[in-house]
């Protein structure tokens, strides 16, 4: 539990917000189905990412940490073990998902678990094509349940029109195709996060991408290459968030990772006037740059579509914003929020209710008018670390104290929060 409250306070200087999470889970992934030694910087140590490591650990591969890199002495496909060991994901449904990809093709059983939060999440939207596949899933209501038992083996040719837009639906199966004798096909209704695709290019593997359109070759061979994670996006937004809603404030954010089916956020931050400015720093695989933002009088906008997918994490704290933005802001088209840590349609509005603010849950998004001054009040996390870094930010603007309880879970993503917190707002 953390109780926190500011005087008038403004945000200041400059931090540097840790490493990408989809990015790092995939770097750990990617150098342990290659041959020889990857190098991996700037990665974020946060509890869902560490799953990750445990996890390829009990399958054989040595993974070695250090103050600032990671090394990882990739196997190959074909040199991952039979784990002795249950799987245990923790919180992440990243590593949960695309696990099930690379094990759907590993000739061994697996059996794979998760948190409590973990054991809510409908997993079926990717057993189901994975079993269409070839591989044998079984686990609590007809494998849609954690824990999940896996006998993986021969996939066959598979063509696939995703349901939902879901880059880990998307990531699992493009991992289990790299594993079939033939081509995989998928399509999907929006585009996704493409980090997966960049990363098997980055390893020297190929895939071809059509419109909606993608194509995988299996049995491809990888080899290892240094990796170096960028700043997460989903990260600074809270940051960014922070600067544009108290008064006199200037922040700088380093080096974050600017993908651009990650940069959804700075489009809304432009629709709604915010006063900020972009500047590169590298055009690489996944590039990055430093952000400059300061307070704004903001304006409401409607939110929905093909930008849905390219923001979805960042709709908790974007509600927030949506607060102090003058008029209604329509968030829709987020089914997707449902099946996050939490539902976090209800979990966005029943906590900042809390907090005194007018916003409404609708069957896709939310409906949030303002500027409304907000209120402390006692508030929970409900285990999902998005909502405590939001209700954390919204302290900066409530007239009285803000009491979170559940507040460690934000270090599933960003272990030094309420220090980088501390750090900009102090003086």
């Amino acid at each position: 539990m953390s109780l926190l409250q500011f005087d008038n306070p403004s945000v200041q200087g400059e931090i540097k917000v840790p490493g990408d999470k989809s990015i790092s889970h995939r770097s750990i992934m990617f150098g342990a189905i290659s041959e020889g030694v990857t190098r991996v910087t700037g990665f974020l140590k946060g509890d869902d990412c560490l799953s990750t490591i445990d996890c390829f650990r009990k399958m054989g591969v040595t993974i070695t940490e250090k103050d600032d890199e990671i090394l990882i002495e990739g196997k190959g496909f074909k040199g991952l073990k039979e784990p002795e060991e249950i799987l245990d994901t923790g919180n992440s449904g990243t590593t949960t998902r695309l696990l099930l990809g690379i094990l759907a093709g590993q000739p061994f059983h697996s059996v794979i678990t998760g948190d409590e939060s973990i054991a809510k999440r409908p997993m079926n939207r990717v057993t189901v094509p994975l079993r269409e596949m070839g591989a044998f899933i079984d686990g609590r209501d007809n494998g849609n349940l954690t824990p999940l038992a896996v006998r993986g083996g021969e996939l066959k040719s598979f063509h696939y029109t995703l349901p939902v837009a879901s880059a880990q639906l998307k990531s699992a199966l493009i991992l289990a195709g790299l594993q079939s004798d033939e081509e995989t096909v998928i399509v999907e209704p929006e585009k996704t996060r493409d980090h997966t695709e960049k990363m098997i290019r980055h390893f020297g593997g190929h895939i071809t991408r059509e419109g909606s359109t993608i194509r995988i070759t299996g049995n491809q061979p990888f080899k290892a290459k240094d990796v170096h994670v960028p700043g997460d996006i989903s990260s600074a937004a809270f940051f960014l968030t922070a600067a544009a809603i108290t008064a006199d404030s200037s922040l700088k954010l380093k080096n974050v990772g600017l993908n651009e089916t990650r940069t959804g956020i700075l489009d809304v931050l432009k629709e709604m006037n915010t006063d900020f400015e972009v500047t590169s720093t590298s055009q690489d695989e996944e590039p990055q740059g430093d952000i400059l933002i300061r307070s704004s009088s903001l304006t409401s906008c409607e939110i929905g579509g093909e930008l849905i997918p390219r923001l979805i994490d960042e709709i908790p704290i974007i509600a927030l914003l949506a607060t102090q933005a003058q008029g209604k802001t329509v968030i829709k088209d987020a089914e997707e929020l449902k099946v996050k840590e939490t539902n976090r349609i209800d979990a966005v509005v029943e906590e900042l209710k809390k907090l005194g603010a007018d916003i409404t849950a609708t069957d896709d998004g939310m409906i949030i008018n303002g500027p409304v001054k907000l209120k402390g009040g006692h508030a929970d996390s409900r285990g999902d670390h998005r909502i405590g870094m939001m209700l954390a930010v919204a302290s900066l603007v409530t007239t009285g104290p803000v009491q979170i309880d559940g507040a460690e879970c934000i270090s599933v993503s960003y272990p030094d929060f309420f220090k980088d917190l501390s750090k900009v707002t102090s003086r």
